[in-house]
């Protein structure tokens, strides 16, 4: 139960790191999609390069984790259904102003506008979930 705890709060606090930032609004995402304001795409490289730096640290330690169990990590297959999965998350991002994690932020703030993102989100999900069985891409 204090793992659940901890892992709501680290959810909020990462959703109101996103809401400050300014990551959940609208303008702020439609602006970084016609390169009139770079702000959040340097954010977003800011978070790739901690959690590069992250996974560096973590190899280096043998993959383990706190208690020292092994982690597996393994490299994911590129294949056409990343670039189709890619173009429609990139296509949605862009009109609907919010990803999975922006759209949870949206909602918290009360923007009723995020629901049919929301919802979207988890139709995508479910589509993911009949064509990865489909044709046997999960992993």
């Amino acid at each position: 139960m204090l793992k659940k705890i901890g892992y709501l709060a680290a959810g909020i606090i990462f959703g109101f790191a996103l809401s400050r930032s300014g990551a959940s609004q609208y303008d702020f995402i439609y602006n970084m999609f016609t390169g009139v304001n770079l702000k959040l795409a340097f954010l977003m490289a800011t978070a790739i390069v901690v959690g590069a730096i992250g996974m560096l640290i973590l190899k280096a330690l043998g993959n383990k984790d706190i208690k020292g169990t092994q982690i597996k990590i393994s490299k994911k297959p590129f294949n056409k259904f990343t670039v189709i999965g890619g173009m429609v998350f990139g296509l949605g991002w862009a009109v609907s102003g919010a990803c999975p994690g922006t759209v949870l932020a949206q909602i918290g703030e009360g923007k009723i506008l995020s629901l049919p993102t929301f919802f979207g989100m988890i139709f995508g999900t479910y589509i993911y979930a009949l064509v990865a069985e489909k044709n046997n891409i999960n992993d």
